[in-house]
């Protein structure tokens, strides 16, 4: 029967665990289903579909059910937001009720789309009609409001402080953030029970009075010595 010093020699430190998880060799067929992985989550459809052929590893997920996920990141790299809207509305009613940040950066979006069109007069009819609902319920996005609205004070917007708003590097910002909204929705059950098997595993390891690193904060992932 071993003893409390011998369980306290078993003791893993956060340090010797985090070495062990850095010095892990990461196969070539476990790399090939991180790259699968990544393409499936970011909605690369067709590049998914090439690399299965060429790499032999099978998406998780019938490639299919990213076709929607991919019309809404391609009205939004088009510069058109409120179809994109439309479709998030239609295929995920609950989506923007529940995240009117995430609503808030859509229809910022659709301004800046009439900024870069030279809509001067639409755009602030847009901007007082239905970007100040967002300011109202959110008064943390006015200044992202303002430093839009700045950009109707230069003649030539793409070369001010705010150009970066004009940029296509823009769209590809707000696209992400959908995408990943959109993953979240549909992926909370699983991470439900993922949640749920960390703090079961961590619970049967404290019944056994096994020392280990404990994950003592979910949400920003933090591990302490035991």
């Amino acid at each position: 029967m071993s003893s409390g010093s011998d369980r306290a020699d078993e003791r893993v430190t956060k340090d010797a665990w985090m070495i062990q998880l850095m010095t892990q060799h990461v196969g070539r067929a476990d790399m090939n289903k991180l790259i699968m992985n990544y393409l499936v989550t970011e909605g690369f459809k067709e590049a998914a579909e090439k690399f299965s052929a060429e790499s032999g590893v099978e998406p998780s997920v019938n490639l299919d059910s990213l076709d929607d996920r991919i019309r809404i990141r391609q009205a939004i790299l088009e510069g058109r937001a409120t179809d994109a809207i439309a479709i998030i509305n239609s295929l995920y009613p609950e989506l923007l009720d529940n995240d009117r940040y995430l609503y808030f950066r859509l229809q910022q979006q659709h301004l800046i789309e009439l900024i870069k069109n030279k809509e001067l007069e639409a755009a602030l009819d847009y901007a007082q009609s239905k970007l100040s609902e967002r300011v109202e319920e959110n008064p943390n996005v006015l200044p992202e409001l303002e430093k839009t609205l700045a950009l109707l004070a230069f003649e030539n917007p793409e070369a001010s402080p705010f150009g970066e708003l004009l940029h296509p590097s823009q769209r590809q910002k707000v696209a992400s953030e959908v995408n990943a909204a959109i993953l979240e929705n549909d992926s909370t059950p699983r991470l439900a029970n993922l949640l749920k098997l960390l703090l079961w595993a961590q619970e049967e390891l404290d019944k056994r009075k096994v020392p280990f690193p404990h994950m003592t904060n979910i949400a920003e992932g933090t591990i302490e010595d035991p």
